[in-house]
């Protein structure tokens, strides 16, 4: 959480959530409550179909069945969060899979409900990865950026940034692994009526790669987009 997409503020009827569960018993159950509740779902029974769903869509949150065939829930995990490192992941995992449990959290998944279990207690547990979402705690490579307090680490540690090189840095976290033009970063960072030299964009992200431990001749996080913009690395 790339980063989290721009966070919608949450009411209860406003997600898209991707479902990948192979059991029929279980999915259709889910896909009714989930839009009884007015999230838009979609509905996936193969890894494979996951991580083609999960990698290129825009969904909000995804609830993974951890033993689903061809491509397990782990894998499918690592590899939305290898594109989008902030979206919310829920696993399903039988009520034996203490390993599985541990592996799909340490894979990056944010919860996991053990099977079987009550449909109103997944129903909240998505409501909460809902809520916790839209606080906008967004996370990208090692970096670690809290918007509501104004608050970023990279690693452990806490980053000592001016006001601009917060907004700067929350804008391109948030899109990580997109680019995000020049004109935007200057409508959203500084000002809307914006008209003029980009000069101070440079010299703040000079700074900013500088507190962030890069390298100003071959930065790995803040790339930039040569006639485009700015890119922050996934």
């Amino acid at each position: 959480m790339g980063a989290r997409p721009l966070p919608r503020p949450y009411h209860q009827a406003v997600a898209r959530i991707l479902l990948a569960e192979d059991d029929e018993g279980i999915r259709l159950p889910l896909v009714r409550a989930l839009e009884r509740e007015g999230h838009q779902v979609e509905a996936v029974t193969t890894g494979t179909e996951a991580v083609a769903a999960g990698v290129g869509g825009e969904h909000d949150l995804l609830v993974l069945d951890i033993g689903l065939p061809g491509v397990d829930g782990i894998e499918v995990c690592q590899r939305v969060r290898a594109g989008r490192p902030a979206v919310p992941i829920v696993f399903l995992t039988a009520q034996d899979g203490e390993m599985d449990t541990v592996n799909g959290l340490d894979a990056g998944a944010d919860d996991y409900i053990t099977k079987p279990f009550r449909l109103a207690e997944l129903l909240a547990r998505v409501r909460a990865q809902l809520r916790q979402a839209t606080a906008e705690h967004l996370r990208a490579a090692d970096v670690r950026v809290d918007v509501a307090a104004r608050k970023a680490w990279r690693g452990d540690d806490e980053l000592e940034l001016s006001p601009k090189e917060f907004d700067l840095l929350a804008l391109l976290v948030r899109e990580a692994g997109r680019v995000v033009t020049r004109e935007r970063i200057m409508a959203e960072v500084w000002d809307e009526n914006w008209f003029g030299s980009t000069k101070t964009l440079d010299m703040h992200v000079s700074w900013l790669r500088r507190k962030l431990g890069e390298d100003a001749e071959d930065p790995l996080r803040l790339v930039t987009v040569r006639g485009v913009g700015l890119r922050f690395e996934a």
